[in-house]
């Protein structure tokens, strides 16, 4: 697993940190204003994890390298739901510069992916010259929202307390790609999601619309009905 090799070479969490605060330039200059606006981010992300994707996706346009930065951050993603441990590893906050520069190795190998032009390289860099590899995750999850606005799509992330059945998720893409919440011409990508604490039942999230019909949030809404009425 990626997680162990990492631990592995990062075996010296207790050396010094260090501290650099200028950002690496992994961007390459726009060479003219239609380049700066065809490498505008399709969509506004918010959160540390939203501003570093949006700054990847306009590096990666930039340098020609969009679709193999995206299926790096596609495999990674798929990597830190395969290896729970990695996001621990690193988040460990004293970890030194030579381990950081061990660990970038490790994920880079773990991509499966040629990386050209140093893009993911050196994006990797920043965010450990700042301290922020634990942002890694959030990330790809962004950058793959950034590519579905990119490419028409509308992601509709559907969180279970527990791993849906698969002809459930069927049937609610079927019956959401044709209503109102899909627009004409857009192609919907459903992203199942588990999350235990909602307890039961489903939260649907499409573009900026979120139905929550958990349990929680059915239990929530209860105890703020008794302790009002009390």
């Amino acid at each position: 697993m990626l997680a162990s090799r990492v631990a592995a070479r990062a075996a010296r969490v207790a050396a010094p940190r260090f501290s650099i605060a200028a950002t690496r330039g992994y961007a390459e200059p726009a060479k003219s204003p239609a380049q700066q606006q065809n490498s505008k981010p399709p969509v506004p992300l918010f959160g540390l994890d939203g501003t570093y994707a949006s700054a990847l996706y306009t590096a990666a346009v930039k340098q020609g390298t969009l679709d193999t930065v995206s299926k790096a951050l596609d495999n990674l993603l798929n990597t830190f739901k395969r290896d729970t441990a990695l996001q621990t590893i690193l988040g460990a906050p004293t970890l030194s510069g030579s381990d950081k520069s061990q660990i970038i190795a490790e994920i880079q190998k773990s991509t499966n992916v040629q990386d050209k032009g140093d893009t993911l390289r050196h994006f990797l860099e920043t965010l450990a010259e700042n301290n922020r590899l634990n942002q890694l995750e959030g990330v790809c999850e962004k950058f793959g929202t950034l590519m579905s606005a990119a490419r028409g799509e509308v992601e509709m992330i559907i969180t279970s307390a527990a791993p849906l059945d698969q002809k459930v998720v069927r049937q609610l893409e079927n019956a959401v790609s044709k209503s109102q919440y899909v627009g004409q011409g857009k192609k919907l990508k459903v992203v199942p999601k588990v999350n235990p604490d909602i307890r039961g039942g489903l939260v649907v999230e499409i573009g900026d619309r979120t139905i929550d019909l958990s349990v929680s949030a059915k239990m929530a809404r209860m105890n703020k009905l008794l302790s009002d009425t009390l």
